[in-house]
């Protein structure tokens, strides 16, 4: 019986502010690493059957609270989070919406409904929010956020 142990090394490129780097980028990267891996494998350094795999999270891609929401504030994000009820039980909720602001020292953030579709009335064709639903704020902790990813609109 032969084992094999697997031991990865992830590298992130992040050369544009929401971590897209262009096809151009990832080609110019994936040279330059190589080259430099056969250079120390020449050495004997490293194993031989070590295998460059390049890859973009895409828009869907979970977004890690607190560490990515500032990076991504000017978007809409999808937010699923559980609401505690003062009855009993507690439900989990979900809405679009943009971040406001991040409060480090309470572990907290503050959302406001972002100008989606789903968000506006749909009675009223085309209009942008109401002026309540601009002002409404929801602040949640960190603890109550279950998934948190950006918002992509389907039309």
């Amino acid at each position: 019986m032969i084992w094999r142990f697997s031991l990865s090394r992830f590298l992130r490129v992040d050369t544009f502010i929401y971590g897209c780097p262009s096809m151009e980028e990832m080609e110019n990267f994936s040279a330059l690493y190589k080259k430099r891996l056969n250079e120390v494998g020449e050495s004997g350094d490293i194993p031989s059957d070590l295998a460059l795999e390049v890859s973009s999270p895409g828009a869907e891609r979970l977004l890690k609270v607190p560490d990515d929401l500032e990076r991504f504030k000017e978007m809409p994000m999808q937010v699923c989070y559980v609401a505690i009820n003062e009855g009993p039980g507690n439900t989990e909720k979900d809405g679009v919406f943009l971040l406001e602001s991040v409060e480090a020292a309470s572990e907290s953030c503050m959302w406001k409904l972002a100008n989606v579709r789903e968000n506006r009335d749909p009675l009223a064709k085309g209009r942008p929010l109401s002026r309540k639903k601009k002002e409404w704020r929801l602040c949640l902790p960190y603890g109550s956020l279950k998934k948190v990813s950006l918002y992509i609109d389907n039309e």
